[in-house]
């Protein structure tokens, strides 16, 4: 067993998008990889999880009204 990767991140804090956000099939009223969220838009993370397998962070962050998942490297804090 391994101890879990600490997030970055925090609940409540505003970042920015580094990249183009797709949809991988999340969003079933969207085409598959429609943009989401395009580079550079600002949003704000509503909850913090983790991916068990992969040990790492994920950051739902509200973009607009639409809620995303992400990675660290996929965000940045303003």
């Amino acid at each position: 067993m391994f101890e879990p990767r600490l997030p970055k991140y925090e609940w409540g804090q505003r970042v920015k998008a580094m990249v183009d956000l797709f949809n991988d099939g999340s969003y079933p009223d969207q085409a598959e990889d429609a943009l989401l969220v395009a580079e550079g838009s600002q949003g704000e993370i509503v909850q913090v999880g983790s991916h068990q397998e992969a040990n790492l962070p994920v950051y739902l962050v509200e973009f607009t009204g639409r809620v995303v998942g992400c990675l660290e490297e996929e965000i940045f804090p303003l």
